[in-house]
This record gives structure tokens, sequence and C-alpha cells, in this order.
């Protein structure tokens, strides 16, 4: 297949050579904010060097030996999300940058441990009741009486001894394998509109079912747990693949209804949700106390301005949780409106390579498959970013590699293995190779 060899060749090339001028911005971020804080190097910034580049080509010699002919923007992206978070973590809390440079290291091993493991996805459909039944088990975990944590008011991590870990991350990756295994199976039987509502044909009423489940199971989640990022997030997840499977709008448009609806009964029925909500709408109710992240974060962006006041050179704990929920806002003061712009153009970058990913796919699970994994990135970076600005409730999911967190690091990392495997595969088995570029 002289084809995929060399369009393997030229994407290693091209991949390698985006990894390269990374490591160029990254370490030069990682300089100025040192310059910008202390007017001098970092003393570690050989070792630093050495680290950065060592992870990246890792990755890279994985992708090259394990998934030759998969996207060439990927892992780009991601290094340079990763990069810059950890850039903006250690300005912050250098003790935590030591956390995240070895949940970095444990994130790039589980990458290279996915790529080598999963060497056909179509594998992994035929276990999709055992994801689904994980992804569950993983998702009610944190309401475990002994082991699960209730830390800043959301139950969402489990403690295992020294050992704690946010289940959900890892829930939703088995859970988008269980949605897309599901709906190729039973994608037939959703698609068939036999019902009529006035001029429109819809499916019948009892093929809804398991768009009521997906809502009751969310809905638990903003009860038991008071997790209202990751409620939102799963439910999104399984309506847009189940969109995606049936090309039925009335799934999606009932999803948004009981979205709809689940919103005004959390908003009336629990005081967790009309805090957040009032928080929104006027956070200067109380600007010392519950208001007081949301209009910090506001004065960090207006701050910011359009440049920016200069890496290393922002006000350092003025945003409670800085380094998880409002990252992007530290990154708004000190890189200004052109910083904020780039995380947002290489998340909209990461999210169009998904779906190109998914397009070229051809087989159902895997296009799926690669639509789900794409919506967690893009619909997680979506609700904490829009939370941050104010134009949604803040609900307290992190920024996709960008944010401090073990547990969010390392599933987000398997979740890109996966995708550069399907994307592999598309192209080894396209009847044309060229055509599925």
């Amino acid at each position: 297949m002289p084809n995929v060899r060399a369009i393997a060749t030229r994407r290693r090339t091209t991949e390698l050579g985006l990894l390269v001028l990374v490591a160029i911005v990254v370490i030069s971020a990682y300089a100025l904010a040192s310059l910008g804080r202390n007017a001098s190097l970092p003393v570690d910034i050989v070792p630093f060097l050495g680290v950065i580049l060592a992870l990246l080509l890792a990755a890279h010699l994985a992708v090259r030996r394990w998934a030759g002919a998969s996207d060439p923007l990927v892992l780009p992206l991601v290094a340079f999300l990763n990069g810059v978070g950890f850039v903006f973590i250690a300005r912050l809390d250098e003790q935590l940058a030591g956390l995240q440079a070895t949940w970095t290291g444990v994130g790039i091993a589980a990458f290279v441990v996915t790529l080598l493991v999963v060497r056909d996805v179509r594998v992994l459909q035929r276990f999709r009741y055992t994801f689904g039944l994980i992804g569950v088990l993983l998702l009610l975990m944190p309401l475990l009486p002994v082991f699960g944590r209730n830390i800043n008011g959301a139950r969402i991590w489990v403690a295992f001894g020294p050992v704690s870990f946010q289940p959900g991350e890892f829930a939703k990756i088995a859970l988008a394998i269980f949605f897309a295994g599901y709906l190729v199976e039973r994608r037939e039987v959703l698609s068939v509109a036999t019902f009529r509502v006035g001029p429109i044909n819809t499916p019948d009423p009892r093929q809804f079912a398991p768009v009521l489940v997906a809502w009751a199971v969310s809905l638990l989640v903003v009860v038991f747990e008071r997790d209202l990022g990751s409620a939102l997030l799963f439910f999104l997840l399984f309506i847009i693949v189940l969109w995606v499977a049936t090309g039925r709008v009335a799934y999606l448009v009932t999803g948004f209804a009981l979205f709809g609806v689940g919103a005004v009964v959390s908003w009336s029925q629990f005081s967790h949700v009309q805090d957040r909500v009032s928080i929104w709408l006027n956070p200067w109710a109380d600007p010392s106390g519950s208001g007081y992240q949301i209009i910090q974060a506001a004065y960090a962006l207006a701050w910011g301005g359009t440049s920016g006041v200069g890496p290393g050179l922002g006000i350092v704990d003025r945003i409670p949780f800085d380094e998880t929920d409002f990252i992007i806002a530290i990154i708004g003061e000190e890189l200004g409106l052109l910083g904020t712009t780039a995380i947002l153009v290489a998340f909209l970058l990461l999210a169009g390579s998904g779906l190109r990913i998914a397009k070229g796919a051809g087989a159902t699970f895997g296009t799926l498959l690669a639509v789900g994994l794409t919506s967690l990135i893009a619909f997680q970076a979506f609700i904490i970013m829009a939370g941050v600005t104010r134009l949604l409730p803040l609900t307290g999911v992190t920024l996709p590699f960008v944010s401090y967190g073990g547990s969010s690091l390392v599933a987000n990392y398997v979740l890109v293995a996966l995708l550069l495997r399907i994307s592999d595969q598309s192209i080894r088995r396209a009847p044309d190779p060229l055509a599925a570029l």
C-alpha cells in the first residue's frame, strides 16, 4: 500500500515539525513568565526543556510506530494546550506544577498504552454493554459512603487511601463507547419514522425511551452529586451521538426540550442550582462571597485587554481555584484577548480535526465514537469558558488539557489516543487512501 506509507511519512513529518514549534512556544512562555515574575530566567529551564522534549518525542514515536497514518494536527494541538496550561499552573503554584508534570507523564504513558493495546477500535464495539456498566458504576462511585468525597460542594471524588481521583472523567469515555456501540445496533429501529404529528413524521414514542433514561440519569447526577457540569456533558453526549446516528431532528428537539424542563425543575427544587443561577444573573448581590470568583475573573479579563499585562505580571491568588475552574481568566489577564483567542482557536481546530476523523471513518461505530469523543472535549471546553465569561452558569468542569487535574489529563490523553486510532484505521482501510484525507 504505497499510498498509505507515503501519507504516513508526510503526516508524521508534519506532526514532528508542529511539535518542535509547540516546544519552542511553551519553553519561551515558561521563560517569559519567570522573567515577568522574578526578572530572571528559571534555574530549571534546561531540565524543563529536556522533559518537554522527551514527553513530546515519546508521544510522537508512539504515534509513528502504532498509528502512522493518523491525523497530524491532533497531537500538536493537545501538546500546545497542555504546555500552555502547565506554564500558567507553574506561574500560580510551583508545587502543583510538579504534580501536573507528573500527571502529564502518566497521561502520555496512558496515551502510549492505549495505542499499543487498542489496535482495532471495532473490538471495543463487542464489549459495549460492559463499557456501559463500567461507565455507570464509575459515574455513581462518588456516592459510595466510605470512599466518596464531597469537595467544594460537589460529590465527584473517590479516595482509596492516599489516592483520590474523579471517576466521572473516565466514565465519559466508557459511556461514549457504549453509546456508539448501542446506537450502531439500534440505529435502524430508532431511525424509522412511523408516528405522525400533524405534517411531521417522527419515530414511535416508544423509541424515545433511551432519551428519557439518559435524562433521568443526568438529573440523578445533579441531585445526588451536585455536579451540573458532568450531568450536562453526559446528556449532550448522548443526544448528539443519537442525532448523528439516526439523522432525526426529533431526538435533538426532544433532548433540548427535556433539558429545559430539567433545568427549570432543578432550579425550583434544589438550592445549589438556585445558587449557581443567582450568581450567574447577578454576582454583585454578594461581591465578597458567592459572587467573588466571577467578579474577579471579569476584572482579570478586563485588565488583560487586547494583549495582556504580560506573562508573569498578573495578580496571583486573586481568584480562588484559579488553577482549575478559572485558568482561562488568568490566561486572559496575562496574554489578553490574543492569548484567550489562541486557546479558543486551538480547541476549534481540535474539534474540527475530530469531526474530520469522524467523517472519514467510514464504519458507523468509528464515526459515532469519534463524534462522541470530539463532542466531549468541545462541549467541556465550551461549558467552562462560557461559565467564566458568564455566558452560562458556572458548572465547575475543567478546561481539557489546560486546567490542573490528574484525572482529567489522563482520561483526555486516552480519549485522544482513541481518536488517533480511528483516524489511522480510516486511512488504512479506505479503498483510496488519498480520497479519505
